[in-house]
């Protein structure tokens, strides 16, 4: 287990449940906030939940493509809203079965690369999941949407990506969990999103061709009916064991200032990036 998730207190914050009918352009803020308070060493090291309905989160590649507009729209005749993410990958779906675990750590108490950070979030799944912790492991699923070096797998198949975010001293770690659901129904809507708005043309960077098949939920993996918030008890009681002290702490009402300064930025970026092109 990584020393990093061995904190005397963690502040936990959970909105799994008040952030689905949210835009998670308000969790990429959240985030933000916590990465200056944390990293300021202003707050205690953070854990958050965060889910919310059917929505595509584009990465900043995503928003290049030729025929961008036009994916959109076929998201939009999905019912998936589209906003463009702040830290790093391409796209990825979010909607009720989805389970986003962020974990924000500082780096004035010492530095942390970016595979420690990687590998933090890693051992906190493998805890997270005992049952299947000799199964999980971390590296690039071809064909899966948003690939990448630390994607988690079981038998081949992912169900989890994970991104960083670096802002003033502090580091997000945030992961996407399918959970419940189809993985390789997902997958096929990314799929759909990049033949439609690629429309086969040449790109300088090259948008992954994908599998459906190579991408599935935990509840698919393990064979057994879990649910989101099934995962986020399972949180709860993994934090309570790794700390001291777990506090469920929501802003007060000066960290709710700079919360609102972050959102602000985040829109006006989102909107900059997906209709100004």
């Amino acid at each position: 287990m990584h020393p990093l998730l061995q904190q005397d207190t963690w502040r936990f914050i959970d909105q799994s449940i008040t952030m689905k009918a949210r835009t998670p352009l308000e969790s990429f803020a959240m985030d933000d906030t916590l990465c200056e308070l944390v990293g300021q060493l202003q707050s205690h090291p953070a854990v958050r939940t965060w889910v919310h309905h059917n929505t595509v989160v584009l990465g900043i590649q995503d928003h290049r493509l030729p025929y961008v507009q036009e994916g959109i729209q076929y998201l939009h005749s999905r019912n998936y809203q589209a906003i463009v993410r702040n830290s790093g990958g391409l796209a990825v779906v979010l909607d009720s079965g989805v389970l986003n675990i962020s974990i924000i750590l500082s780096e004035r108490v010492g530095a942390i690369n970016i595979n420690e950070g990687y590998d933090v979030m890693v051992d906190l799944i493998k805890l997270l999941f005992p049952e299947a912790c000799d199964k999980i492991k971390a590296y690039e699923i071809i064909g899966s949407y948003c690939p990448g070096s630390y994607d988690l797998s079981i038998d081949g198949k992912k169900f989890a990506g994970i991104s960083q975010r670096r802002l003033r001293q502090g580091i997000a770690v945030q992961i996407y969990l399918c959970i419940e659901g189809s993985g390789s129904e997902r997958a096929r809507l990314i799929r759909d999103f990049y033949a439609i708005s690629l429309k086969e043309e040449q790109t300088k960077f090259a948008f992954p061709k994908i599998q459906p098949e190579v991408m599935a939920s935990l509840s698919e993996l393990l064979d057994k009916p879990l649910t989101v918030q099934d995962t986020v008890f399972r949180l709860q009681a993994v934090l309570s064991q790794l700390s001291n002290q777990n506090i469920a702490q929501s802003f007060n009402e000066k960290e709710l200032e700079l919360y609102t300064f972050y959102l602000n930025r985040v829109l006006e970026r989102n909107e900059k990036m997906l209709y100004k092109k």
